[in-house]
């Protein structure tokens, strides 16, 4: 039998455990909803640096990605598994192998970059939107470098 006292203590006569592991044992936290995204763009435009700033890590020593990578970026809601793809032209026709189980895509390109740059991530973005594994999903187009003095506006870009 038990006996409440007040909404936070109890008094257990017949069976204690049960009374502490209702107080005390409620067990781990509910884990949190985890999210596939992927991450693409131009080489030099900012994807590496973005997700080390998401993760809270050091923006020294940031190398470009040469194939993939995977990171975890943990929000307080949720967790978002990030695949970085490079974005070196001769990596670039190997993307589409990467998307599959994607929930979602962030595509980041350099707004200070060259006319012909701008113009071939415009083509890689038209090609994600377009492709069957992506055109569903929701896209995040981030304009990076917009510090530099030759960035453009986001109505330019």
């Amino acid at each position: 039998r038990k006996r409440k006292l007040t909404s936070s203590f109890c008094f257990c006569f017949a069976l204690p455990w049960q009374c502490f592991r209702a107080l005390c044992c409620k067990g781990p936290p509910p884990p949190r909803p985890e999210y596939d995204l992927v991450c693409i763009g131009l080489s030099g435009s900012g994807k590496t640096s973005l997700l080390s700033q998401l993760c809270s890590e050091s923006p020294e020593n940031i190398v470009s990605t040469t194939g993939f990578s995977i990171k975890a970026v943990p929000f307080q809601n949720a967790i978002l598994n990030v695949k970085e793809l490079g974005g070196a032209d001769n990596i670039r026709k190997y993307w589409s192998r990467y998307y599959q189980g994607s929930q979602g895509v962030i595509f980041v390109l350099d707004s200070a970059s060259s006319e012909d740059d701008l113009e071939t991530a415009r083509n890689e973005l038209h090609s994600a939107l377009q492709h069957p594994q992506l055109c569903t999903l929701p896209f995040l187009i981030l304009a990076n470098h917009q510090d530099k003095p030759a960035a453009r506006s986001v109505q330019e870009v």
